[in-house]
């Protein structure tokens, strides 16, 4: 308290000086000089009342009803077709029986409406377009007439093809 005392009797002191010099300099600007000063003072008294005030009430460092409105946090949530999604692809990749009776039925799927909406072809077709739309690595995967694995056991796609059968199902266009 007493530095706020002290701060606004300099504040004062020196709006004083400053008056006193004006009033050398320019002798005929007496109005304008008193209200100047008499601004300056009630900018002084004003600072000081806001900061007794401040000492007097300090800030809390988050008020209750932030507190109250505070949630815990919640852990993120994968998404299950994500997790469902993320399994078959590891499947896929471990046994050629998943890759074709799991994944397989998605990718065609996928495959089905991309092409439907994008040029109007069914994937079922027949139509040459179609085989040409998808490539080879996706057709082989995705063809109507792909039998089931012989050894369901055999290692099924690799992850670099699994990422060329997914870019060129992106391509479709």
């Amino acid at each position: 308290m007493r530095q706020l005392v002290a701060g606004v009797a300099l504040g004062a002191v020196l709006a004083s000086g400053a008056l006193i010099i004006a009033r050398v300099l320019e002798p005929g600007r007496r109005e304008l000089e008193l209200d100047i000063y008499v601004l300056t003072l009630g900018a002084i008294a004003l600072l000081a009342g806001i900061l007794a005030t401040r000492r007097a009430f300090p800030l809390e460092e988050r008020s209750s009803l932030a507190e109250t409105l505070d949630r815990d946090e919640r852990p993120s949530v994968r998404p299950p077709d994500l997790e469902r999604t993320e399994r078959l692809v590891s499947m896929a990749s471990t046994t050629a029986f998943d890759l074709h009776f799991r994944l397989r039925p998605v990718l065609r799927e996928v495959a089905e409406q991309r092409l439907a909406e994008r040029r109007g072809l069914r994937l079922d077709s027949g139509d040459p377009r179609v085989q040409e739309a998808c490539g080879v690595e996706l057709w082989e995967v995705i063809r109507p007439d792909r039998e089931p694995p012989d050894n369901r056991y055999r290692p099924g796609l690799e992850p670099d093809a699994f990422e060329r059968v997914v870019a060129r199902l992106e391509e479709i266009r």
